[in-house]
C-alpha cells in the first residue's frame, strides 16, 4: 500500500511541475496551492518510503538551502537592479524541491534550473531579434524562472530516485 502512495506522490509531483510550468510561462505566476501541493506529495512521499531517501532532517535542510539561497540572490539582484527580479512563487517551488531532493540534489536542481533558464531566455532573446531585427539588451530579456526550475527539480529527481523500482520491489519482497 505504501508504495503505490510512494508512486502516486511521484505521479502528481511530475503533474505539479508541469502545470506549475504552464501556468508562470503564461500568467508568470506560480500559485501557492500548486507550489504546496507539491510541497506535500514530496513529505507523504517520504512517509510512504519509510524515510529511506531522505530523513526528515535533511529534508527539512533540504528546504531550508533551496528557498533560502534563492531568497538570498533574490534580495542581492533586487538591490542591485531595483526591482523585484525573483518572485517568491521561485523561492516556494525551491524550498519545496528541498523536501523532496535533500540539500545535496537540491543545489544539483538549482544549478540546472538556472542553466535551463539561461538556455530558455538565449532562444527567447534570438527569436525576438530575429522577428524584430532589432538588437535585444539581454538584461532585458525577461522570462519566468519557474519552468527552469522544474526542468532542474525533475532531473535532480531522475538522479536521486533512479533506485526507486528497485526500491519499491524490495518493499514487495520480490
Amino acid at each position: 500500500m505504501l508504495e503505490v502512495l510512494a508512486i502516486l506522490c511521484v505521479l502528481a509531483a511530475l503533474g505539479f511541475l508541469i502545470f506549475l510550468s504552464l501556468i508562470d510561462l503564461k500568467e508568470r505566476i506560480l500559485p501557492n496551492e500548486l507550489v504546496l501541493g507539491f510541497a506535500v506529495c514530496g513529505l507523504v512521499f517520504h512517509v510512504a518510503t519509510l524515510f529511506g531517501y531522505s530523513s526528515f532532517l535533511l529534508m527539512g535542510i533540504g528546504a531550508l538551502l533551496g528557498g533560502g539561497m534563492l531568497f538570498a540572490i533574490r534580495a542581492v539582484a533586487n538591490f542591485f537592479y531595483k526591482e523585484d527580479t525573483l518572485g517568491l512563487g521561485d523561492v516556494k517551488l525551491m524550498a519545496a524541491a528541498g523536501l523532496w531532493l535533500g540539500p545535496e540534489d537540491v543545489l544539483l536542481a538549482l544549478t540546472l534550473g538556472a542553466f535551463a533558464g539561461l538556455v530558455h531566455g538565449s532562444v527567447v532573446a534570438w527569436m525576438t531579434m530575429r522577428n524584430t531585427k532589432l538588437k535585444i539588451q539581454i538584461h532585458k530579456i525577461a522570462v519566468p524562472a519557474g519552468p527552469g526550475f522544474a526542468v532542474g527539480i525533475f532531473i535532480a529527481g531522475v538522479v536521486k530516485y533512479w533506485t526507486l523500482p528497485a526500491f519499491i520491489w524490495q518493499l514487495w519482497g520480490i
